[in-house]
């Protein structure tokens, strides 16, 4: 059997019978794969680890404790997301004459920011409520780590990556989806990445990624331990950067990031190492991006504009023939403009 060591290096010990004289296996059979090569470095007390991870009630909280949360009749709501209501986006909104309904920035950003948000919050609550909110829990850190794509890592979350080559991720067959499991269930950090195409497409763009920075910390003589920690420390970077710099800013304008990079929060400034996810931004202020979402979109240049439900929801493969051109969805240099975001609606 293969024991994993605290540095990552795996032992060989004897086959089960062969230290007290048992049989030993043929010669010639074909070495097992799995265990056979070095893992990434088992970091026992690594923050990716679930039993690591910050718990109890502070990991949801507060911003304003004095406000009373609105209390509302269900049926309410459930009447203003219905056909008519207030919050009815009918697809003749798509069709708007007079300046449209284009938002300033690419329709690809409100799906970044929902990535965002499954890295940072995760409820797992009943989904009828009935949970006081200081009794919630989020299965998430409350940091920009891609605990999206990593889950608990090579050692934790083994079916996420190669056996041949455990630094990588392992990528559907062609290399255009997540690996699934013999009923098309994504084996994928957050089930959450495989709602729609959008989602799963950046999920994937992340996985490459990840992968060719293994390739270029190997060309440049990177030792194999340390190979894994140093790509995802920079795809995490990477990440944490589009988030600081571009994304921000995009979203509620540069001169207020300025403000928060430099005087910190003003509402929300938590202490170091007491970080929580408060409710009123989960719940409520950074759940914009719903309302910013399109009826179609086009998958490829030139290609025809396809409804998003049903045809680009997901939770199973995912067809060769809806595969997405990220330029399509974000501004590329050299490409022409992207589809733009919906403005914001009710």
């Amino acid at each position: 059997m293969n024991i994993p060591t605290g540095d990552g290096v795996r032992l060989r010990a004897p086959e089960h019978g062969s230290a007290v004289g048992g049989p030993t296996p043929p010669t010639n059979s074909p070495a097992h794969p799995h265990g056979s090569h070095m893992a990434a470095r088992d970091h026992c007390l690594s923050p990716v680890r679930a039993v690591d991870r910050p718990t109890g009630a502070a990991r949801y909280g507060r911003m304003f404790r004095a406000v009373e949360p609105l209390g509302t009749d269900p049926d309410l709501l459930m009447r203003a997301g219905s056909d008519g209501g207030i919050c009815d986006a009918a697809a003749a909104l798509e069709q708007l004459q007079a300046g449209g309904d284009d938002a300033t920035e690419a329709a690809g950003w409100p799906f970044f920011g929902q990535l965002v948000a499954h890295d940072i919050t995760a409820d797992r609550s009943p989904i009828n409520g009935g949970v006081a909110s200081d009794q919630l829990r989020n299965a998430r850190a409350p940091m920009l780590n891609l605990e999206i794509i990593y889950s608990d890592g090579p050692i934790g979350s083994p079916y996420l990556f190669d056996v041949g080559d455990p630094a990588k991720f392992l990528l559907g067959p062609d290399g255009g989806d997540v690996p699934r499991n013999q009923q098309g269930v994504a084996l994928i950090g957050d089930p959450r990445n495989d709602s729609h195409l959008f989602a799963l497409s950046l999920h994937v763009a992340l996985l490459h990624m990840h992968n060719h920075l293994v390739d270029l910390l190997r060309a440049d003589g990177v030792p194999e331990a340390e190979v894994f920690d140093r790509a995802r420390t920079a795809l995490t970077w990477h990440y944490q950067w589009i988030v600081v710099h571009d994304f921000l800013p995009r979203l509620v304008g540069g001169p207020l990031v300025e403000q928060v990079l430099t005087d910190g929060g003003r509402w929300f400034a938590p202490r170091p190492g007491q970080a929580y996810i408060p409710l009123e931004f989960a719940d409520a202020a950074f759940r914009y991006g719903h309302g910013q979402i399109r009826h179609t979109y086009r998958l490829v240049e030139g290609g025809p504009a396809v409804p998003l439900f049903p045809d680009l929801v997901g939770f199973g493969p995912l067809p060769a023939d809806r595969r997405l051109d990220l330029a399509q969805i974000f501004d590329v240099p050299g490409r022409p403009p992207a589809q733009r975001a919906k403005r914001l609606d009710g």
